[in-house]
């Protein structure tokens, strides 16, 4: 099993960005914990319903844990040293194997504070670190493409809907740019040799990725077995 660590700056970022990937984590048996620095909202009674959400769009993806911090929206820049205090507490309580986060270039700040902390607590903190594209993120170019189902996509798109607070957002044009994600950056030539079940994708730019060279099982009893491959229902490599 292997630890997943997703931070972000606000509800619903999450979903937005790796619905598909987070949901293939929980089936495939990984541990998949979701932080976000934010609660949300200004007042008790919408963070509460921000939270609530997240739980019900966790619950739909196979999320095990969902915790949030209480960095008022907007105030990232000024409250840098209490992200990074809440950052190490959030990686001690479970040392995380992946942490996935923010695209650092972005436009929105607490966007990009949250990359630039999370970045430095996981080079410290975990093995393998993989940035994701938000609708704000500039100058991304992906090294790794996450292609889905169209279980997957659907688990995504139900997740989505739970967020009914954000009347501002589009989950529906999100959602299509999940399914147009991969034609933007690999050749048609190469997507006509993918399953034939293979429908949508999800894009991600890694960071760091650590691989060990292979021992003989009884040489490595703390290792775990992560499998090469990215396909849907199986280990995705240590990056991921």
């Amino acid at each position: 099993m292997t630890d997943v660590l997703i931070v972000v700056a606000h509800p619903d970022d999450a979903e937005i960005a790796m619905g598909m990937r987070m949901h293939d984590h929980a089936l495939i048996g990984d541990h998949v914990r979701v932080h976000c620095l934010s609660p949300g909202a200004s007042t008790p009674e919408g963070a509460e319903r921000r939270r609530s959400e997240c739980l019900a769009a966790g619950a739909l993806l196979g999320v095990a844990e969902y915790s949030f911090s209480r960095i008022p929206d907007n105030e990232f820049v000024e409250r840098r040293v209490e992200i990074n205090r809440e950052l190490f507490r959030a990686f001690r309580e479970r040392r995380p194997d992946v942490v996935y986060t923010h695209f650092p270039y972005d436009q929105h700040l607490d966007h990009r504070i949250t990359a630039d902390e999370v970045t430095t607590v996981a080079l410290r903190e975990a093995d393998d670190l993989c940035y994701f594209r938000s609708p704000y993120s500039h100058d991304f170019e992906p090294n790794l493409h996450f292609v889905g189902t169209p279980d997957l996509l659907a688990a995504k798109q139900a997740a989505l809907a739970c967020f009914t607070s954000q009347q501002q957002l589009d989950m529906a044009v999100f959602s299509g740019l999940t399914e147009l994600a991969y034609r933007q950056h690999v050749h048609h030539r190469v997507v006509e040799h993918f399953p034939d079940d293979a429908h949508g994708a999800e894009m991600f730019r890694t960071a760091r990725q650590i691989v060990h060279a292979s021992r003989p099982a009884a040489a490595r009893p703390e290792m775990r077995h992560r499998p090469q491959s990215h396909t849907s229902g199986t280990r995705p490599p240590p990056d991921q």
